[in-house]
């Protein structure tokens, strides 16, 4: 006799829809990723902590304890520097992904920011982008956001995941099902 299989999954009760079921879950690659824009931020904070640096050397020589301020800067330049090259390996570590056959869930845990849960709908019309690196990055959303002065759009997706190739089938299959 086979056991009968529950209707959900436990820990999901309430978050899917009628009728929708988990058909893969996993979680990121946590390892630190050297790319331009984070080596960019890197040189910048070293950069802004050097002349934090240089600034209390100088400050020093005038006697008493006016340099102590620049101690500020220079904190925040060492972390600039360090966010620049370890902040979305940490984010990746602390992130947990599901597909359904509806849905594909990122879910997240940081510190200040607490527990974090978004949902994207996949239709025939969601646009994939799939990066084949090993491990691969499938891309399904996109969203835009500001920064002073500046509107950019932001990629997202299941970042540098074992078994890209057949997450972005699974992906490809709810689609055609969906038609």
């Amino acid at each position: 006799m086979t056991a009968a299989r529950p209707s959900v999954v436990p820990g999901w009760e309430g978050l899917l829809d009628e009728g929708e079921e988990i058909v893969w879950q996993g979680r990121p690659d946590g390892k630190v990723v050297f790319r331009v824009g984070n080596i960019a931020t890197f040189i910048f904070g070293l950069f802004f902590a050097g002349f934090a640096l240089f600034w209390m050397v100088m400050a020093s020589f005038a006697g008493g304890f006016f340099w102590m301020f620049g101690l500020i800067h220079f904190s925040v330049g060492i972390g600039i520097s360090a966010g620049g090259l370890f902040w979305n390996a940490f984010k990746r570590r602390r992130s947990w992904y599901t597909l359904t056959n509806q849905r594909a869930f990122i879910a997240s845990e940081l510190p200040l920011v607490g527990r974090k849960l978004r949902s994207f709908p996949i239709t025939a019309g969601t646009v994939l982008e799939f990066d084949n690196r090993d491990p691969a990055t499938i891309y399904f959303a996109s969203e835009q956001r500001r920064n002073n002065n500046k509107t950019y759009t932001v990629k997202i997706g299941f970042e540098r995941i074992e078994n890209g190739r057949e997450v972005f089938a699974k992906i490809g299959d709810i689609q055609q099902d969906i038609k």
